[in-house]
C-alpha cells in the first residue's frame, strides 16, 4: 500500500512540474506580503491563503510518501522563492539561520546508524525536540516555514531547514552557499535525538566545551570560528536563553519584534562586524557572549578570529564552505548525490 501511495504522489509531482506556465502564474499573484511593515501573524496568514500548487490526490497521500522521497527540485525553487519573499517581509533570517543549525548541529560522528546518529533530518519539527532548552523560540521559526511547507509537498522537513537557513544567509548579503537537497525526513518523534547534543553560551570552560561539540560533529577549528561568525546576525533575548539585555539602542525599535540585545549594530546585515565587535569590545549595548570571547582568547582560534576580522572576503569563502558542510552532517539523500538547484 506505501509503495502504491509513493508511485502516485510522484507521478502527481511529476504532472505539476510540467505546468510551467500554471508555476509562472501563480508565481505573478504571489503577493503575500504587500509592504515591508507585514507582520509574521499576517505572513504566515497570506502563506495559509495563497493556493497549493498541487493538486488533492498528493496532499492525500503526503503523510504515508513524503518521509522517505526526496525533494522535487521544481518545487524547492519555488520553496526558496517564497522563502527570500518571508525574509524580506518579516525580517526573521537570524531564526530561520539557527532553525537549520539546530536540526543538523545535533550530529555525532561517531554513530553510524541514521537517524540515530543525528543532524539534518527534520526531526527539529517535533515538540520533543522543539522544547529542548537549546531551541527555546525556534517553535516561532517553525510557525513561519509552515505555511510554506503546507503549499509545497515535495519538499522534506530537513532540506525546508536547511534551505531557509541558507537562503538567509544569502539574502542578508552574505555568501552564496553550495547547498544539495534530496534530504530523507525521520518519521516521528521516538526519533529525536537526546537533549544536550547543542553548545552552551556560558560553559566553564568555553574553548573546551565549543571543540568538544564542534569536533563530535566532525568539525574542526577553523569551523568554528568561522560559523560563529554568523552571530552578526541576529539578538540574544534573555526570556529565551538567559544571556543578553532586554534590549538597547540597536534593538529597541525592530526591525520585526524589538528587543534583545545584538551582536552587531546591523544585526541583519551578514558581514565580517562580528569578529570586529568582539575583538574591539567597545560597545556596551553589543553582546559578547563567553563562547564570543573565547575565540579571540584560546591561541588558535585567534589565529582565524583576526584573519576574518580583517579581511571579509576570506571570512565568506571560508563561511559558506563550512555552512554547507553543516547543512550536510547526518543527512541521508535520495538520491544519494543529493539535488542541486543551480545546475
Amino acid at each position: 500500500m506505501a509503495e502504491r501511495l509513493a508511485t502516485a504522489t510522484a507521478a502527481t509531482l511529476r504532472a505539476s512540474a510540467a505546468a510551467p506556465s500554471a508555476r509562472r502564474a501563480a508565481r505573478g499573484s504571489r503577493a503575500f506580503f504587500p509592504n515591508s511593515s507585514a507582520s509574521p501573524a499576517r505572513a504566515r496568514a497570506a502563506l495559509r491563503a495563497a493556493p497549493s500548487r498541487l493538486p488533492q490526490t498528493a496532499r492525500a497521500v503526503r503523510c504515508s510518501a513524503a518521509a522517505t522521497a526526496a525533494s522535487d527540485a521544481t518545487q524547492l525553487k519555488a520553496t526558496r522563492e517564497d522563502i527570500s519573499e518571508l525574509l524580506r517581509t518579516t525580517h526573521c533570517h537570524p531564526i530561520l539561520v539557527r532553525l537549520g543549525w539546530h536540526d543538523s548541529g545535533t550530529y555525532d560522528k561517531n554513530i553510524e546508524e541514521w537517524p540515530q546518529r543525528g543532524g539534518a533530518n527534520g526531526s527539529l519539527r517535533f515538540d520533543v525536540e522543539l522544547k529542548h532548552g537549546a531551541n527555546a523560540g525556534l517553535i516561532n521559526a517553525l510557525k513561519l516555514i509552515q505555511p510554506i511547507k503546507d503549499k509545497y509537498l515535495g519538499i522534506t522537513y530537513a532540506d525546508l531547514f536547511q534551505l531557509a537557513s541558507a537562503t538567509a544567509i544569502e539574502e542578508a548579503g552574505g555568501p552564496k552557499i553550495p547547498m544539495k537537497y534530496g534530504r530523507v525526513d525521520v518519521t516521528g518523534p521516538e526519533q529525536c535525538p537526546p537533549e544536550g547534543k547543542l553548545p552552551d553560551a556560558g560553559p566553564s570552560s568555553p574553548a573546551d566545551h565549543l571543540r568538544v561539540v564542534f569536533y563530535r560533529m566532525g568539525l574542526d577549528d577553523k569551523d568554528i570560528v568561522v560559523l560563529s561568525g554568523a552571530h552578526t546576525l541576529g539578538r540574544s533575548r534573555p526570556e529565551r536563553s538567559g544571556w543578553g539585555k532586554p534590549e538597547t539602542k540597536y534593538t529597541k525599535n525592530g526591525p520585526g519584534a524589538p528587543g534583545g540585545q545584538s551582536w552587531t549594530a546591523e544585526w541583519l546585515k551578514f558581514d565580517n562586524s562580528y569578529f570586529k565587535e568582539i575583538k574591539e569590545k567597545r560597545d556596551q549595548d553589543l553582546l559578547v557572549l563567553p563562547t564570543d570571547a573565547a575565540l579571540f582568547e584560546d591561541p588558535a582560534f585567534k589565529v582565524y578570529a583576526e584573519k576574518y576580522a580583517a579581511d571579509q572576503d576570506a571570512f565568506f569563502k571560508d563561511y559558506a564552505e563550512a555552512h554547507a558542510k553543516l547543512s550536510n552532517l547526518g543527512a541521508k539523500f535520495n538520491p544519494p548525490q543529493g539535488i542541486s538547484l543551480d545546475d
